[in-house]
């Protein structure tokens, strides 16, 4: 197996490039984004987020869409919006919810649009590579 050096690959980690900055990592930001996949990483979760991909909704109606009991709609928005994925605004005696910003908005898009894409077959020498470096 011919090394990266050989292959011409260059890692272009800031360390390894003088006059570069070096990225600080925030442990608190990385803590939080942890939790909110956490939040998104349950598949009833994820439905409830698909559904209010197409507008506000209230509880009544995304217990219908999902036919479930309103309870157990309501812990699942509560773990969403603990984590500030959704937010919810009363209107009267309902309660609308929505996704929170833009940055769910498109997260919950793009994870979505990602899981449905074809599976792509692996090239021959990247699956070379891969079972080479397992053994």
């Amino acid at each position: 197996m011919e090394s990266v050096k050989e292959a011409g690959e260059v890692c272009e980690s800031p360390q390894h490039m003088p006059g570069r900055a070096r990225t600080t990592i925030n442990f608190a930001a990385v803590e939080a984004a942890a939790r909110l996949f956490r939040a998104l990483g349950d598949a009833s979760r994820l439905r409830l987020l698909a559904h209010l991909l197409e507008g506000e909704r209230c509880v009544g109606k995304l217990a219908e869409l999902e036919r479930e009991a309103l309870s157990t709609i309501s812990q699942r928005l509560r773990v969403l919006r603990t984590e500030k994925v959704i937010a919810r605004r009363r209107q009267g005696k309902h309660v609308k919810y929505a996704l929170a910003d833009r940055h769910i908005t498109e997260l919950v898009t793009n994870a979505l649009a990602h899981a449905d894409e074809p599976a792509e077959k692996p090239e021959e020498s990247d699956q070379e590579e891969f079972n080479g470096e397992q053994q």
